[in-house]
């Protein structure tokens, strides 16, 4: 795991270089649970 400073209000989360969450496309910031969930099916 590895984090990625940015800058500008976004927040991706993404596991082996395939995006799984996007704030900058939701406009939210997600449940701990969501992004658990999203890891899982992969």
């Amino acid at each position: 795991m590895e984090l990625i400073p940015s800058s500008g209000g976004v927040f991706e989360v993404t596991v082996n270089e395939n995006k799984i969450y996007s704030k900058d496309e939701t406009g939210i910031f997600p449940e701990v649970e969501e992004i658990i969930k999203k890891m899982e099916t992969l």
